[in-house]
Parts: C-alpha cells; structure tokens; sequence
C-alpha cells in the first residue's frame, strides 16, 4: 500500500462489516478497491473479517493487479478457517496460471502454493505442471519455490506427479535466477525427506558454478550452500571448485561471503597442496576481517563465525590481526568489566602464543604502573597462570608484584598472589613476612584464600624449614582443622598434618612435585562439534555454537517408509527378516536424542502416534537469553502416551502430589514425560523443574508448563530436552536427580535413572562394509561382553522389530554351534557408534552382549538398556 493508505487503518462507524459488505460488492471498480483495503487494513490489525470471505473472493475477477494481490492475501489468511468457501476461487486461479501477463501467471501459482488446504492442492497440479516449463523465467522460478510448498503439504502427490524431476531439469535452466530457487527448493526438500533427493553431479556442479557469477546475492547464497554439501572426487576438482567461488568472498553482503568461507573451508579440507591451502588461508583472511567494520549485529555474527573458522585454521588471521596494543587501549577504558575482559585477553594471549608471551608481560607490567587497583588485580590473576605456562621464564618481575600486595582485596587477586609466593618462596627473600601479612586475617578470608594460604605455607615450611615458617604452619594448621567449619579446607590441613608429622620427604615429594604445564583451551569445541558447526557456517547455529537439534524441533509431514527399511539378507545362513516396524515420522537426520521404553507415542501401530509435533522454539528468545517454549502441549490422553510411567515422587511422599516420569524420543528428539497427579486437598500450580549435572548434560529446552491442578486432577506434558549444556564430570553414570517445586508446596527431590535407549538416533543404520570396517578399526581394548542370563528372545521377528523401532538396526546374522549371533548398529550424539553383537538361542533364557565402541565407559550404561530391552 502506498503512504497515503493509513486512512484505511481509522477506526470506522457502527456497522463496519454491513458497510464493507455492501461497497465490495458496489458496481464501481475504485470503490470495491477501497473497500478490499479497508478489509485488508482490519485483517492486519487483528479484527476478525472472514464472513465477508465470498464478498472479496467475488473481486478477484478483475484485471487489476494490485485488487488482486490483495483477494489474494484476504485468500492465505482466511483459506484454512474456510476451506469450502476457498474452492470458489480455484476457477479463477486456475485461469490466472493462463494469463498473457506473467505476473499474474506467477502470482497465481505462488498463492495457490501458500494455501494449504489439501481440496486446493488437487487443483494446483496441472498449473504447476505449465509453469514449470513457462517461457517466462520469472514464472518458472515462481513455480520452482512452489514445489516445495507443495512437498511439505502433500510430499507423495510431488513425486507421483513428476514434480522433483521437473525441478532437476530447471537446475539445468538458461536464467540464473531459475537454478538458484531450483536449488533452494530442491535442498528444503531434502531436509524433509529420508532419502536422498538433490545429489550434485558433475554435470550439475558445472551448471551451478555457471550460474554462480550471474544470480542475485541470495541466489549466491542458495547455490554456495548447496556447493558446500559436494565431495570433491579428488583434490584437483576442489581446487578447480573453489577457484570458481573465490571472487565471491569480494562480494558485498556478508552472507555471501560467510556462505563462500563455508563452502572453501569444506573443499580444503581435500586438498592436499600445503601452498593452495596457504594462498586460500591468505584470501579469506581480508573478507572476514571486513565483516569487522559492517554494523554491530553483523560484527558479533562474524566473530562467532571467526572463533569456529580459526579453530580449524588457527593461521588464517596470524598477519591480519594485531591484537595486544589494543588491549591496551580497552585496559585503559572506565568500563570496569571491559576493562578486566581486557587483562584476561592479554593473559590468554600469552597462554596460547609462546613468541607473544615476553611482550604481553611487558604490558601486563605497564598495566601495574598505573596502579588502578582492579587493573592490577586482574593482571596478578592472570601473571599467576602465565608463570604456570612458562615455569623458570618470567620470574624476575615477582618482586614489581610484591609492590602491589597491599592493594588487593578481591578473593581471586589474593589467592594468586599467595599461591606466586608459596610457588616461588625459595626466591623470595621475605617470603615468610609476605604470607604473615594474609594470616592476620585468615578466619575472615574466603575459602579460596584460606585453601591458597594453607598450601603457600606448607610450600614455605618444606623450602625454609626455620623457626618462622615452623610458627607459621603450626598457626595455619590449628585454625584450618580447630577454627572452621569448611570440610575442604579441614580434610586438606589434616592431610598436610599427617603428611609432615610421618614422613617431610614424602610430603616435599606430593607438595612441591613438578606441575603439568597449562594450556587455555577455554574455547575449544570438542572436534565432532566443531566439524557440524563448520558445516552450519552462516546460520544460527554457528551464532549459538550448538548444533541445530539443540534449538530448533524438525516436524516432519512426510512418513513414508523408504525401501532401506526393509532388514538386509543374512550374512551366512541366509536369513532374511520381514520389514521393520521402523520409526512413524521420518525424524530430522541430524537430530540428536533419544527415548526409553515408553516410545508407543513413535512405535508400534501407527494409530498411537498421533500426539501432536513440538512447536519450532522461538528462536529470537533464545538469542537474546529468554526461555525458549518449545513445549507440547499438556493434557495428553493418557491412552495414547504409551505404558504407565514409572513413579518417581509417590503421594506418600510429596504431600499428595504424586510425579511419574521417564525420558522417551518423539519425532528426533528427547523429551522428559512427566505425570503430575494431585491428590491432595489443593490447588497445586506454577510448576517449575530443574536437572542437577549428570553425564548427558541434560538440561530442559524451555518452562515447565503444567495446567493448574485441582485436587483430584492429573496433568501430563512432555518436556523438550537439550544435551551436552549440563556436564557433570566422572565416570558416565545414570543418575539423573530432578528438582521440582509450585507455588503451594516446598521443593521437591527424586532420581530418575538415564537409559541409553532415548539417545539412538534415526542416523545409526550401516552398510554391511561399513560395519566390519568399523569393527576391525577400533581396538580389542573398546569392545566389552557381558552375559545378560535375565533376557530372553522368544521370537527373532519380534526382536528385530523391536530393536529397530529403538534405532538399533540389524545388519546380519550367521549360525555359530547352535546360536545364532545377530549383529546390530547403533549411534548416539555426536556421532558415537555401537557395534553390538548378540548370541543367543531362541527360546532359551540367557543372551551373550558384546559391544564396540570409540566410547567404552558407556558399556555398563549400554548393557543396562539391552537387558531392559530384551526382557520387555
């Protein structure tokens, strides 16, 4: 609407909908337009106009362009709520798809496209099908973006209809703009579906590079995206592929040029050549440091980019970035947090480059001269950790620290300067005056303080052995067992004591022992993740530093079964099984999550799952640090949600609230099913959970959002779950300890315990080569058995089955003896596979497990989940 139009948005007399009714349907062409803008005007500001649906329908017959861009954005709003009534308009859509103008013809098939209504999409298919193979380039990128729209309403119509390979050939389309929206609509596809769809040719690949320095900057984008997915046969074809897509890091927008930095870097990966890989490195460094002078959005996207970018190739930024005298600079700000960030950069500088650490002392040093106290504080902090990088390197300048011991009052700068002096008391002449002037105050100290002194003067009773230290550490002693309530603190000076009163060289020996060199790795992602996030270089993902599944919930529409769902032959005694029961609802292949045994809401007949999909999380909450509500919603049937849940808070115990939950996997993803029962007298509401650390790093996705409870009611939800955000160290366990409180009651505690079954994922399944090349890649040590007499396997069809719908897949089976030993594979999150072989004998209780793994301290874990498995 042009400027003038907001007339349309005042607020209009009594009896609107009568008035606009009868002007829609005036015989005055100028008056029916005014009148469909008012309608469009109200609609856009939350008022309810679909009775007038007929009435603005009637005014698509016209040959005003505009007038019909607006029936048609009445038609996408209001067609759902009245499918009926959007038949009505078929007829003139399908006669606009024939109109001589083309942006009618291309009008017409986009709206058609963004009503889904299933009565329309029968309608759709022969227009579709016309302009497709329009003349008009503009109509066929149009028809190209619609195919999508149709795939994700009705995927089997597009294939049955011929839909995909008319998309393939316009890949193969003289006008950029065509191939660039072919690609986009062919890789949304793939996305929705569970075989392969858009795989890049040689011929195609020339075709795309073509179309490349012609298409607009989003075409770009869509291309190099789709490039970044391709596997050079060799390193000469990478090399030709990203000679073709340099000039594009020159471009102007920056997403093409993050969209060209992915596409190199995955190429690179297969060159060979150490000086095209330099020469590349040299070429990047310019454009990502361009990205720096763009608006600050676009500057914190980039340099979360830069940090996944640099850890790959730490070398690409080494002659574009001089980075110490600028923090300088920022340590001189009046921002105090700035300010200390700063120091600590300057610190971790001369951590990470050994030829860089002399002049970061330097400066660190002028840093102290200016005797700004939580400068000098900061800069102590971090001087200790480079004196545990460079041990005997940097020791002169312990006495320009000494100056400063009066200053320091936070707990972190103090106990630095303690742990300097005990470390170093041998070359510190008044050492033991140093430490005296902490100990006046040792009982008001902070625990750290108090932990630092007790070990810098046992440190200076083992170097000095005197009458002053002797004192000293006969004071420290006593206060740290007698005068406090800290266990550390007192298990550690109680230690100590025994150690010096028995045996002086045995305690010099653990005290005073050499100390392993430090390293910052403080941003290092584990590699597995770093290499997803390499490969989502330009998306939010790569702004999150989590891989896509931790915040976004695919839904899918397509559930169809692939013919790969079917079990291979047997190996050796030819064996072959029926179909799996497979997983209904094709789950994203790159999820990561997984359920326990009460998946009836992903397994079984298809008739118990039919919960309703997680809502996609807003992504924009998330971002900024909101809570994410991505929940489904609460109430479920309880006939469809699968066996009862294991009861963790029983009514005896939460004062008549009774929780019942387990970990289950729906649709790719790991959810908590939670059962809240209220028995008590109440109104129980404001529910909130909480998970303590535990081995998977489970955390919630978003709120608790449980109805409230009367007394006598129950309510049940399912509660998305993230991984890897909650880490607790050790040994893998299952312990999960949940935390649950409302408004009316105290805070609930109870264990849940993790199976390992919710962690498969839909992407575990290997080919039979693959399998053995995995299994004789992986050390003797990584493969652990276990005898699991309890399970049982009455029927082999059965288990097979019932092993598939938990994404563990068969791979064969041979006869050994009387046994028959099956094999299976199996993934979890990051990429961790399992290799299991069962032997057993049908009928006969008892079941031998064996399985190989990168990761074997899950064994015990893994076992626990089989034998749950097997003996359902």
């Amino acid at each position: 609407m042009s400027g003038h139009d907001s007339k349309y948005f005042s607020t209009t007399k009594k009896g609107e909908i009568p008035e606009l009714k009868e002007e829609l349907n005036s015989q005055y062409k100028d008056k029916r337009k005014d009148a469909v803008k008012k309608v469009i005007a109200a609609m856009t500001v939350g008022k309810d106009v679909s009775s007038l649906f007929t009435d603005v329908v009637n005014c698509m017959q016209t040959e005003n362009l505009e007038l019909k861009k607006l029936v048609y954005l009445y038609l996408i709003n209001y067609a759902k709520s009245q499918p009926d009534l959007a038949i009505l308009a078929v007829n003139t859509f399908v006669k606009d798809s024939q109109d001589p103008n083309p942006l009618i013809r291309a009008l017409a098939v986009r709206t058609m496209g963004c009503i889904r209504v299933d009565k329309i999409t029968e309608y759709l298919c022969d227009p579709l099908q016309r302009c497709l193979k329009d003349d008009d380039p503009y109509v066929r990128k149009t028809a190209a973006i619609c195919v999508a729209k149709l795939y994700d309403i009705n995927a089997e119509l597009v294939e049955d209809r011929g839909f995909l390979e008319s998309l393939k050939d316009l890949i193969s389309d003289n006008n950029p703009m065509v191939v660039a929206n072919a690609v986009a609509a062919l890789a949304e596809i793939q996305e929705n579906s569970s075989r392969p769809i858009f795989e890049i040719t040689s011929h195609t690949l020339s075709k795309l590079l073509t179309a490349l320095n012609e298409c607009t900057e989003w075409g770009q984008v869509f291309i190099l995206d789709a490039l970044s997915r391709y596997k050079a046969a060799d390193a000469r074809e990478a090399e030709n592929i990203v000679e073709r897509v340099t000039p594009r890091l020159q471009h102007a927008n920056c997403a093409v040029v993050l969209s060209a930095v992915k596409m190199i870097l995955q190429q690179m990966e297969l060159i060979t050549s150490t000086d095209v890989v330099r020469n590349l490195c040299k070429k990047m460094a310019p454009p990502l440091v361009t990205l720096l002078s763009a608006e600050p959005e676009i500057q914190y996207v980039a340099l979360r980019n830069i940090n996944l970018i640099v850890q790959r190739r730490p070398t690409i930024l080494a002659h574009e970035i001089k980075v110490l005298l600028e923090f300088k600079e920022y340590a001189t700000e009046v921002d105090v947090d700035f300010v200390r960030k700063a120091v600590r950069a300057i610190g971790r500088c001369a951590i990470k480059l050994e030829r860089a650490a002399e002049r970061c002392i330097s400066v660190l040093l002028e840093l102290i001269k200016i005797k700004v106290n939580y400068v000098v504080q900061e800069a102590i902090i971090v001087i200790k950790d480079i004196f545990r990088r460079y041990p005997n390197t940097y020791e002169s300048i312990i006495a320009t620290l000494c100056e400063s011991l009066d200053t320091l009052d936070e707990p972190e700068a103090k106990a630095s300067m303690i742990w300097i002096i005990g470390e170093y008391a041998e070359r510190i002449d008044n050492a033991d005056e140093l430490l005296e002037s902490f100990l006046e105050s040792f009982p008001e100290e902070p625990p750290q303080v108090q932990l630092q002194l007790l070990t810098a003067t046992v440190k200076l009773f083992l170097k000095k052995p005197t009458d002053g230290p002797q004192q000293m550490i006969q004071v420290v002693l006593n206060n740290a067992t007698v005068e406090t309530d800290n266990p550390d603190l007192r298990d550690r000076a109680y230690i100590y004591w025994r150690l010096l009163s028995t045996d002086p060289e045995a305690a010099k020996d653990v005290v005073l022992t050499e100390k392993p060199v430090i390293t910052d790795d403080s941003n290092q992602l584990d590699p597995s993740l770093l290499d997803e996030l390499l490969s989502n270089i330009a998306t939010l993902s790569s702004v999150y530093h989590k891989p896509p599944e931790a915040f976004v919930t695919r839904v899918k529409t397509a559930t169809q079964r692939s013919e790969d769902d079917e079990y291979p032959d047997g190996s050796e005694g030819g064996y072959a099984e029926s179909p799996a029961a497979g997983v209904d609802g094709v789950a994203s292949p790159e999820t990561s999550s997984g359920s326990v045994l009460q998946t009836a809401a992903r397994q079984t007949s298809p008739a118990q799952a039919t919960s309703p999909p997680a809502p996609v999380p807003d992504l924009l909450g998330d971002l900024i640090g909101l809570d994410n509500s991505a929940i489904v919603p609460v109430d479920q049937p309880s006939e469809s949600a699968g066996p009862p849940l294991p009861v963790l808070l029983p009514a005896s115990t939460g004062q008549g609230l009774q929780i019942s939950a387990q970990l289950i996997r729906h649709d790719g993803q790991i959810f908590y099913s939670i059962l809240f029962e209220n028995n008590s007298q109440m109104l129980l509401d404001g529910f909130m959970i909480q998970f303590n650390k535990n081995s998977f790093g489970l955390a919630s996705a978003g709120p608790l959002q449980v109805p409230p409870l009367q007394p006598g009611t129950s309510g049940r939800t399912l509660l998305p779950m993230v991984l890897f955000q909650n880490m607790s160290t050790g040994p893998p366990s299952s312990l999960l300890q949940v935390a649950v409180k409302n408004n009316q009651q105290p805070v609930w505690y109870f264990n849940d315990k993790i199976s390992l079954l919710p962690f498969f994922t839909e992407d575990g399944r290997m080919e039979r080569a693959s399998f053995l090349e995995t299994w004789r890649s992986l050390p003797d040590t990584n493969e652990v058995s276990k005898d699991l007499p309890g399970a049982v396997v009455t029927s082999a069809e059965a288990t097979l089955d019932r092993m598939a719908a938990f994404n563990l897949f068969f791979i064969a089976k041979r006869k050994h003896a009387n046994q028959d030993v099956f094999y299976f594979s199996a993934k979890i999150p990051r990429g961790i596979p399992f290799l299991i072989e069962l032997t057993m004998v049908v009928g006969v209780p008892g079941v031998k497990c064996a399985v190989k793994t990168p990761n074997a301290e899950l064994a015990p874990l893994f076992f626990e989940a089989i034998e749950t498995l097997l003996k359902s």
